[in-house]
């Protein structure tokens, strides 16, 4: 398996592409076949037609080498399976980690504000990091991501103003005129609470560093500043900008921005701080959230990111470690009847598309015992 600098051609990039392309259609038939529901010949001649792998600064854990190293990591399933491969790739990801984390501190010694890309789960250091503990947890270079998590979250001072370390100078994607003068972003796909789950699952896992535990209170203290809570239930705003809070008012409730995804990160957090108050908070959050019709009507589609496959499957990991898991039986047993009230995605791919609701989907008459790891990716896990 080889590796090609970033390649002008978007049929190279579609293929390995987790989040959109045939990269993600490879990882549904690696978790059919190891579940005994598909075969192996395809998962080959589905990986075998994916290409010389990007790598560079555009590669990351949805794009490229690392995200190749994550499939065949999962077919691995433990076993030797695909063994020269993830060892060449382990190199080539262990090698990108540490420039992107030399350019990490470079930037930080400058003065300058972050970027999503450098750190979030999607394109950023956090999603490299997921990869990471899962292939070497106690590797120089995830030690080196932890410890870099830890200098982000440092309070800057800017203007004579104090801001997180992780406010970045540009807008969401989503608005690109809501936050003049950037923003900090509260959101498990590119705001804080994806380091957080990071930090949290690292500690979990027996990996920790210095400032590690403080840098999680340092975040979860923020995230209870920005906490509302009131007869909709418990929420949080999907940013701070210079002109306060983005509204949080109950949304969508999706993994990648909404409150499943924010109380699943603090249900791990209560875990391995073992702070029962805040673990019965997160579980009670998304509890609510759950029950509430009317945030439920918000959900348009069945997809990973903000659709019904990834309140499901986040809803299942926060129900496994759960007080009472029974609980939560019901509410998933609500979201699995709602899939059909909504259309199937147009787009085939793992995070908004076909692949990711087919995933997700596959455990839904399990209840709260969701298989696999494949929402690794996804920092449930």
């Amino acid at each position: 398996m080889t590796t090609a600098p970033p390649s002008p051609d978007a049929t190279l990039s579609s293929r390995q592409s987790l989040a959109h392309g045939a990269l993600g259609s490879a990882l549904l038939h690696v978790e059919r076949a190891r579940r005994g529901t598909g075969d192996w010949i395809e998962v080959h001649r589905a990986l075998s037609e994916i290409g010389p792998l990007i790598d560079g600064r555009d590669a990351n854990l949805f794009l490229g080498a690392p995200a190749m190293t994550l499939v065949l990591h999962l077919a691995a399933d433990g076993t030797d399976r695909y063994a020269g491969a993830l060892h060449t790739l382990d190199g080539v990801v262990a090698a990108h980690a540490r420039q992107r984390l030399t350019a990490a501190h470079a930037r930080i010694d400058a003065g300058r504000r972050p970027t999503f890309a450098e750190y979030d789960l999607f394109r950023g250091l956090t999603g490299i990091g997921a990869l990471l503990l899962r292939r070497d947890p106690h590797g120089a270079e995830l030690k080196g991501i932890l410890e870099y998590l830890v200098r982000l979250t440092e309070p800057i001072t800017a203007a004579g103003e104090t801001l997180p370390g992780w406010w970045v100078g540009h807008a969401p994607a989503s608005d690109t005129t809501a936050t003049p003068g950037g923003h900090a972003n509260a959101g498990l796909a590119h705001g804080i609470t994806g380091p957080l789950a990071l930090l949290a699952l690292a500690l979990r896992a027996g990996v920790s560093v210095d400032g590690h535990q403080t840098t999680m209170l340092r975040i979860c203290r923020w995230l209870d500043q920005i906490r509302q809570s009131d007869y909709h239930g418990t929420r949080w705003p999907r940013w701070i900008s210079h002109r306060g809070p983005a509204p949080a008012q109950p949304t969508t409730p999706s993994w990648c921005y909404g409150t499943p995804g924010l109380a699943r990160a603090q249900q791990l957090v209560g875990i391995v701080l073992e702070d029962g108050d805040r673990k019965r908070m997160a579980e009670r959050a998304l509890l609510h959230c759950l029950s509430d019709p009317g945030q439920l009507d918000k959900v348009a589609d069945r997809g990973l990111c903000h659709g019904f496959g990834g309140l499901l499957r986040t809803a299942q990991r926060v129900a496994q470690d759960a007080e009472a898991p029974a609980i939560f039986g019901d509410r998933i047993s609500l979201i699995t009847g709602r899939v059909l009230t909504v259309d199937a995605p147009d787009e085939t791919g793992f995070l908004t598309g076909k692949v990711g609701a087919a995933l997700a989907f596959q455990d839904a008459e399990s209840s709260t015992e969701p298989q696999g790891q494949w929402d690794t990716c996804l920092l449930l896990t």
